[in-house]
């Protein structure tokens, strides 16, 4: 075997290494380990992947490929690409950064933060009448913690909807303001 064989493809290695962190850092954007990875594949594919290569790439059953290709679909990050005279689904990722973080937040308002939101309001009404220290003290607790989430949802629905050349510059004086 010649020495090109025998040593790893640097490429393939640091693709195959990126998609391997990408699905562990999936549990921290709230989708499981095998949706991130299968995104990071076709995030850093060159060309629109079928199920079967998705499958193969990954070495995931059919049905766990099929769920976590419908569900990036679901959430955006994923389009179907219909390619004439084939009978088989093709699928790329979205591959502008600012996009992809804008559809993130716009999901995980939708699946996390109102929810929590609403959860809160139920909290709130449920105990409105109630007299007591302790109410009193639950309210005001709900109240605030209502208030920050009502803030992060107004963040996250501003960074959704915005482009990046508007949003970037005061994103980056923020954080710039507060290493100082």
């Amino acid at each position: 075997m010649s020495e090109k064989t025998e040593v790893p493809d640097q490429l393939t290695a640091a693709r195959d290494e990126f998609i391997s962190q990408w699905g562990a850092m999936g549990g921290a954007w709230g989708i499981n380990r095998t949706m991130a990875q299968v995104h990071a594949l076709l995030m850093t594919s060159e060309k629109a992947l079928t199920t079967d290569e998705v499958m193969a790439e990954l070495k995931i059953s059919r049905g766990n490929a099929h769920q976590n290709l419908r569900e990036l679909v679901g959430w955006g990050l994923v389009r179907n690409v219909i390619r004439k005279g084939e009978r088989k689904e093709y699928y790329e990722s979205e591959k502008d950064v600012w996009r992809m973080f804008c559809i993130i937040a716009r999901e995980r308002k939708r699946r996390e933060v109102e929810p929590a939101l609403r959860a809160l309001q139920t909290c709130e009404e449920q105990t409105r009448g109630l007299r007591g220290e302790k109410a009193a003290a639950f309210n005001r607790q709900i109240k605030a913690l209502s208030e920050f989430l009502g803030q992060a949802e107004a963040i996250m629905d501003r960074v959704s909807k915005s482009e990046q050349s508007a949003i970037m510059p005061l994103v980056l004086k923020m954080f710039a303001k507060s290493s100082k």
